[in-house]
């Protein structure tokens, strides 16, 4: 997750159009899909420590820690069958111009899950695999922030292969993110489908632990066509789930904290799951040892229900 809100605020109307939105009705019937199994969460765990392995060195934007992220990445949504995004593969360069004005070179890795409707809008599921890499002789291995949400979004990729959502799913693996939103942003100057066909975001940044056991989802607050339909899919879940984070002012309000704050920005309506922040946050201390995989599988089913309300939500029909 990034430290600081690197964004403003969006377009007034934008804003006003979201603050006066009207809910849509919750649809009548929503397939809830089972549970996330105990072997679920060992394997997104196993995903999470395979990101934060030696080699792997932090994932730091432009580094060889980065370039073996994205070569495991790739080589499991081969492995799941999914597609990339364009004709020219899974990849997608960017550049970017820090505050000390050095030129950095990030890459995205965006892949495609065909959709049941083919009029459908496309929902862009997201997580940034990027961290801090190497400081001062220490590795800030990044096992939560965000290996964890890699995992999730590889958890997502393997059901759209199985099981088409109805709209279709751009499965973007945002760079930079710690740089800026650098990745999200530079997504959204050049997307994969015209920018009037992207519908939702739902991204993923810290989602493995708390000792708490609370996921929050953040989104509804400023899109609050989102809330009713969300806490339909939530109900019942084997986790505590919060609502917030997501209005106010300063580090409590999430908005523009994580890649969803790129689409709040252009006015695409953003889900956003996360916990609060722990001892280890942006510390060397951040690894996988500290993750329980009960938890995370707590999270995905959260995670699978929402999508599938998302899905079928009238709104994004």
């Amino acid at each position: 997750m990034l430290l600081l809100a690197l964004l403003g605020a969006p377009d007034a109307a934008l804003a006003r159009q979201a603050a006066t939105a009207v809910a849509p009705p919750v649809p009548a019937s929503v397939s809830v899909p089972a549970s996330a199994s105990e072997a679920d969460g060992r394997a997104l765990l196993d995903a999470i420590a395979a990101l934060t392995a030696p080699g792997m060195d932090g994932r730091a934007v432009g580094t060889e820690g980065s370039r073996q992220a994205r070569a495991w990445v790739e080589a499991r949504l081969g492995a799941l069958g999914v597609e990339p995004a364009m004709p020219s593969g899974f990849a997608m360069p960017f550049e970017f111009t820090t505050a000390g004005g050095s030129s950095v070179s990030g890459i995205n890795l965006v892949a495609r899950c065909p959709g049941r409707r083919a009029d459908a809008p496309a929902i862009v599921v997201s997580a940034h695999y990027d961290h801090l890499g190497v400081r001062n002789g220490r590795t800030y291995h990044g096992a939560d922030d965000n290996a964890s949400g890699v995992a999730m979004l590889l958890h997502v990729a393997a059901r759209c292969a199985a099981t088409p959502f109805e709209h279709p799913l751009l499965l973007a693996f945002f760079d930079a993110e710690e740089a800026g939103l650098q990745g999200a942003r530079a997504f959204l100057r050049t997307p994969p489908l015209p920018a009037g066909r992207l519908a939702l975001n739902v991204n993923f940044d810290m989602v493995s632990r708390s000792d708490a056991r609370a996921i929050y989802v953040a989104g509804p607050g400023r899109w609050p066509l989102l809330k009713p339909v969300l806490e339909a899919a939530v109900a019942g879940a084997p986790i505590q789930v919060r609502f917030g984070h997501d209005t106010g002012a300063g580090q409590n309000d999430w908005t523009t904290q994580s890649d969803h704050g790129a689409f709040h920005a252009a006015g695409i309506p953003f889900v956003y799951f996360g916990v609060e922040d722990h001892a280890d946050y942006h510390q060397p201390t951040d690894t996988a040892d500290k993750i329980a995989p009960d938890f995370l599988a707590g999270v995905a089913t959260v995670v699978m229900r929402a999508l599938e309300a998302l899905d079928r939500a009238p709104a994004f029909r």
